[in-house]
């Protein structure tokens, strides 16, 4: 594949492309490699390069006075790394992250017909739907009897990410509780829950039971694991639409590297697959209605796209403070490198036209990072399929990493559609995966490529096998929230 930057490619013939490259690039480049986009650990060297000296009416000495010191941050970086030691799945493809990379690597579709109610009346009748779990060994019977789903997903993939991380209740014993802690969001919440709610309020107030409200909360799933895990770290819940998964991960690294604790179970989780959820996302109008071959439905990149596809389930991983992994033998499947968070402030429903909001994101992922651009060569990508979100993404991604002929991209929403706050989790799993395995997923459904993209860039409708160096994982949501991860394979030194 020949390298190319995003103002000298072929792509920037696409009026999409002209339009980013043009607009954002000219507009903005100065503004992404100023010190407000910087990394706080060098931010005094950052500074002295800048050419950018007043950034929306605020100085750079007035930015730097606001940061913390170098010295303190770089040795916070250098003795506290992050590891991913476990990872819990609940998805249309399986329920251990065996099982459901495996199915992603051969290609198999777990969108279908949703079978949980009857949606005949509706424009779109797929999904990717979860049509059995059992939650025996993982929920107590109170729980598994009155709990929403989201919730449901969240304790069953939390525990079975400590066990496959080795924590046994032997070893869950001897950790020191006050430095274990929980992040698990959702978009959504219990949907469900707080819609019986409302339909049993209209008949009396005495009918609504007396769970609703907290079976409701977002947070409901970080508390209920902590009380059967008997964890007291850091315990809450993010909700930022689509991006909350990666909202979650990156902010629980964050209180492992400040030392505020030394592990953390973290991901996102949802169920919205619900007569009021559907009826919601069909006015959305963002729902693929091929209804007729649900399989073809979600196809990132193809020309003949016409939305997304809603998926539930959710995501765990148990990070862990990299020596503290060490000590107790820990197998260690990756090193998180950090990530970062922007927003568009553009459109409730739209994303940015010019991207800027997605490369700011990303620019400052890798700056706070400390990652060379030219060694992400693996992304999984948000693309959910949508005829414009596609195109500003990708271009964006070219924007950022386009010199790099090495750069291979899929998409794991083509085979388990887009799976609201529970995306981001589960495809850092599945990114996660892609490094311990060495093998990339395929592009499903990528049958005519949008002439706006490189096929070269993405990967075909196989698997490959694929060295990475480091992997990027992208998370957006409506209100313009962006969010990027990034993985590296784990090197003992």
């Amino acid at each position: 594949m020949a390298a190319y930057s995003s103002l000298t490619s072929p792509i920037s013939t696409c009026p999409v492309a002209n339009y980013i490259s043009s607009v954002a690039y000219q507009k903005n480049h100065n503004t992404l490699n100023s010190s407000m986009f910087q990394s706080p650990i060098r931010h005094k060297k950052l500074m002295s390069r800048s050419r950018c000296s007043n950034i929306n009416g605020y100085s750079s000495k007035t930015i730097a006075v606001s940061l913390q010191p170098e010295e303190e941050l770089k040795t916070e970086k250098q003795e506290r790394k992050v590891a991913v030691t476990g990872m819990g799945v609940v998805t249309p493809l399986g329920h251990h992250p065996d099982v459901f990379y495996s199915n992603l690597l051969e290609g198999v579709s777990g969108i279908s017909e949703i079978e949980g109610f009857d949606c005949s009346k509706f424009p779109t009748r797929i999904a990717g739907e979860i049509k059995s779990l059992s939650t025996d060994g993982w929920v107590s019977p109170k729980h598994a009897k009155r709990a929403d789903k989201f919730m449901l997903y969240i304790l069953t993939a939390g525990k079975k990410a400590l066990a496959d991380g080795g924590v046994t209740e032997q070893i869950n014993e001897e950790f020191d509780k006050i430095k274990c802690g929980i992040l698990i969001g959702s978009a959504f919440g219990g949907m469900k829950t707080y819609h019986e709610g409302i339909e049993a309020s209209k008949i009396s107030y005495k009918k609504v039971r007396p769970y609703t409200i907290p079976y409701a909360t977002t947070n409901i799933g970080s508390a209920v694991l902590a009380m059967d895990l008997g964890w007291m770290g850091p315990n809450y819940s993010i909700s930022s639409a689509c991006a909350t998964g990666n909202s979650c991960i990156l902010n629980a690294a964050h209180h492992i590297i400040k030392g505020d604790a030394d592990i953390m179970l973290c991901g996102g989780s949802d169920a919205a697959i619900i007569p009021a959820g559907l009826a919601g996302l069909v006015a959305f109008r963002a729902l693929s209605g091929r209804n007729n071959d649900p399989t073809k439905a979600s196809r990132p990149w193809d020309t003949d796209r016409d939305g997304m596809v809603v998926g539930e389930g959710a995501g765990v991983l148990l990070l862990e403070e990299m020596e503290h992994a060490k000590r107790r033998g820990a197998n260690i499947y990756a090193e998180f490198l950090g990530g970062s968070f922007s927003s568009d402030a553009y459109n409730i429903v739209e994303p940015h036209p010019d991207g800027l909001g997605i490369v700011s994101c990303i620019e400052k992922a890798l700056t706070q990072s400390g990652v060379a651009r030219e060694d992400v060569n693996y992304i999984n990508a948000h693309a959910s399929s949508t005829p414009i979100g596609d195109l500003i993404e990708y271009q964006a991604l070219m924007q950022c990493f386009g010199q790099n002929p090495e750069l291979k991209v899929n998409s794991s929403k083509s085979m388990i559609g887009h799976l609201l706050g529970a995306s981001g989790a589960v495809e850092a799993v599945a990114t996660v995966m892609a490094i311990k395995t060495g093998w990339l997923h395929p592009n499903l459904n990528l049958e005519n490529p949008d002439k706006c993209v490189d096929r070269e860039v993405l990967v075909g409708s196989k698997k490959e096998r694929f060295d990475i160096k480091v992997a990027l994982s992208n998370s957006f949501g409506p209100g313009g929230h962006n969010s990027s991860i990034l993985f590296a394979p784990y090197k003992q030194i």
